[in-house]
Parts: C-alpha cells; structure tokens; sequence
C-alpha cells in the first residue's frame, strides 16, 4: 500500500478518485488547490500525486512544476488527470515534470495502472 495525494478542487471528483485508490489497496491524502497539495507533498512525502489542472488560485500546472523542481517533492512522480483534452495541455503538463497524463473520465484500471507504471508499486 503506498500513500497517494489526490489534487482536485471539485468535491465529486475527489471522492471518485479516492473511492479507486482506497480500493486498490493505498492510503489517500486530498488537497483541493495547488498551493495546499505543495505544502502537504513537502510533509506528507507521497508516493505518487493525482494532479488536476482547473483550479482556483496555483493551478495544476503550477504546482506540478513547483513540486517538480523542489529537490524535497522533485522524486514524487506526478500523473496530471484533467478535463483539458488538447495535444498542447499534454505537452505542457509533461514539460511541466508531470511523468503521465490522462484525461477525465479516466477508466479505473487505466488510471491505477499509470499510476503503478510511474511508481512500481
């Protein structure tokens, strides 16, 4: 079982994405903005993190980028699940240190299964 944060400011679908990862076996911490997934990744230390885009105040793509270049949170592997579909968020996500990208609605399996991908757990 491995500690995975979940980012996302809409309610529903934190508890979408906790419901998956509490039932493939990990312990789920939530944040629902960007500045408060930086602070708790610095203490917390997960070992992965669930990153939407869309958010009020830092958004993903901020924080993705703070904690990827932060020598503390640089080693957690990000995987962005977000509603922006084009070819450009991707890019951007990816240069932002994000290590996978999906795009919502996320299969169940897909998304435990990038996340064992990123992690090798």
């Amino acid at each position: 079982m491995a500690r995975i944060m979940v980012v996302d400011d809409s309610p529903t679908d934190t508890a979408w994405l906790k419901s998956v990862l509490t039932k493939a076996g990990h312990e789920v911490i939530a944040a629902d903005t960007g500045q408060t997934a930086i602070e708790l990744a610095r203490t917390q230390l997960p070992a992965c993190i669930v990153m939407d885009v869309v958010m009020p105040g830092v958004n993903g793509f901020q924080a993705t980028r703070t904690l990827s270049r932060d020598p503390r949170t640089a080693n957690i592997p990000i995987v962005v699940v977000s509603s922006k579909d084009q070819p450009t968020d991707r890019l951007w996500a990816m240069r932002q240190g994000a290590k996978e990208y999906l795009v919502k609605p996320v299969k169940d399996s897909e998304l435990v299964a990038k996340i064992r991908a990123v992690t090798g757990i």
